[in-house]
């Protein structure tokens, strides 16, 4: 059983990891604008919402730019399993995000919800595997001297 959860977090850390830096990169990527009929875009819906929370993230010059490289930096340190831990920790509020934009942005998406729910359960997992490691950084007895 133990060597089936160890193959089990390999492969959650490498499939995360490599998702992660994809789309880390596809954010340097140029997309060609899009026409969005009249139509689509009704006032009060969650479809405008999701374009105009999109559209802030990209509209200052560094926001998309920094989150491609939080993302290729911690889906690299993810694939390198020495220091997965890290990588989850600095993705879990990324993916946190991404179910919470499923949840309210685009709740008719059911298997995009469900997929990044997937992926912040699996960041979750990989996080609380070392909670002894984290446990002992974190949290300590001592008060703070200086």
């Amino acid at each position: 059983m133990g060597k089936f959860i160890s193959i089990f977090f390999i492969i959650a850390q490498l499939s995360l990891g490599s998702l992660f830096v994809y789309a880390g990169v596809r954010k340097f990527i140029p997309n060609p604008a899009r026409k969005s009929s009249s139509t689509e875009l009704v006032p009060g819906s969650t479809k405008k919402q999701m374009v105009k929370f999109i559209g802030g993230l990209k509209a200052n010059s560094y926001f998309w730019p920094f989150l491609g490289i939080v993302e290729i930096v911690a889906g690299l340190l993810l694939i390198s399993q020495f220091f997965a831990v890290g990588g989850a920790i600095i993705l879990l509020p990324v993916t946190l995000n991404i179910f919470l934009f499923h949840i309210f942005l685009k709740p008719e998406d059911v298997s995009g919800g469900i997929l990044s729910a997937l992926y912040l359960v699996v960041n979750i997992l990989i996080t609380t595997k070392k909670y002894k490691l984290l446990k002992s950084i974190i949290y300590t007895n001592k008060p703070f001297q200086l």
